[in-house]
């Protein structure tokens, strides 16, 4: 995959729309069938913005560029609303830590300790170092006085000007680029949260563990038995009193391995397989029947997962929920 193919992947969930599934069917019809936002592309930034405005972008690797043997990743978040703080993120590919400091134009803006090669830029500075990264040409990333990154600025400065413009921003004091002469005031506000009515939580009963046939059969059924030669058992996860998620391994590498979610149900031994579903189709998916999910996690208390190849990270909805809401408190 290339680099800005992966990171737009990566952001794709920031633009991810819906509602919850649990909802009836005569409400569900009313409803807004979940989708993905949309995302700006300006040369060697990327931008992606969710259900509320929250907006996120990031850099991407110069076009034409080789990946380099140590890859820097630089991002700008910031909320909807007046009072909304930036804050900009720094990912490098390292589990060790320190002081990151970030310089434009040679001129040294803003620093953060690191840990395990992330660092998060907040307060005054990420606002002053947002609006460097805009106007300026060469960004640097230093760790006392080893260079340790330069992604590009190429496009920085249109990637802002489009979160300020999503955000109701342009023209006001507020903005990181499309400054103004109105106040906070004048900003939009964030859209409301949609109200989510989630499923019931399943007992704590953990799944069976599927027999000697039943693996077999999955391996058949996902095309992956190869994989799962040598590879660490499925896992399961409960999701209903019916239903259990099964996250069957399909492959792996030196940092990433690939899962295909599959839905059980039936009794212990002879229970009855079919993919998982989803409101918008993996980005990791080779094949349009064989969903494909990277380095996935399962969150119990949320019924929820997450997937996430080295160096990017994209939420996936189990239940088509938005991606930020509020459940009601009978939920």
């Amino acid at each position: 995959m290339g680099a800005k193919d992966f990171f737009m992947v990566a952001l794709a969930a920031l633009g991810w729309s819906g509602v919850g599934s649990a909802q009836g069917p005569a409400t569900q019809a009313k409803m807004q069938a979940p989708k993905p936002g949309v995302l700006e592309t300006y040369k060697d930034w990327t931008i992606g913005c969710d259900n509320r405005n929250r907006c996120e972008t990031v850099s991407l690797l110069a076009e034409g560029a080789d990946w380099p043997d140590s890859p820097v990743m630089v991002g700008v978040v910031r909320d909807a609303g007046p009072d909304a703080a930036t804050e900009v993120w720094v990912s490098r590919d390292t589990n060790s830590g320190g002081e990151i400091s970030v310089h434009v134009d040679g001129r040294r803006i803003a620093s953060a300790m690191s840990r395990d090669g992330d660092a998060t830029i907040r307060g005054p500075q990420a606002a002053a170092l947002a609006i460097a990264m805009a106007r300026g040409s060469i960004l640097e990333l230093r760790m006392g006085n080893r260079a340790i990154g330069k992604p590009s600025l190429a496009g920085s400065g249109a990637a802002l000007r489009y979160m300020d413009a999503r955000q109701g921003r342009a023209g006001t004091s507020t903005a990181l680029v499309a400054t103004g002469p109105l106040g906070p005031l004048a900003v939009r506000a964030a859209p409301a949260a949609p109200i989510i009515k989630r499923a019931p939580l399943p007992g704590a009963t953990a799944p069976a563990a599927l027999w000697r046939e039943e693996l077999t059969a999955l391996g058949k059924f996902t095309r992956c038995t190869d994989e799962m030669k040598g590879a660490e058992p499925p896992q399961l996860f409960r999701l209903s009193r019916t239903e259990t998620l099964i996250l069957v391994p399909c492959g792996s590498g030196a940092y990433n391995f690939t899962s295909v979610p599959v839905i059980a149900t039936g009794i212990a031994g002879r229970r009855a397989f079919r993919l998982a579903s989803f409101d918008y189709k993996p980005g990791w998916s080779e094949e349009e029947a064989r969903p494909m999910l990277v380095n996935v996690g399962w969150t119990a208390a949320s019924c929820g997962s997450t997937a996430s190849p080295r160096g990017a990270a994209s939420a996936i909805a189990a239940a088509a929920k938005p991606m930020s809401g509020t459940a009601p408190a009978s939920a």
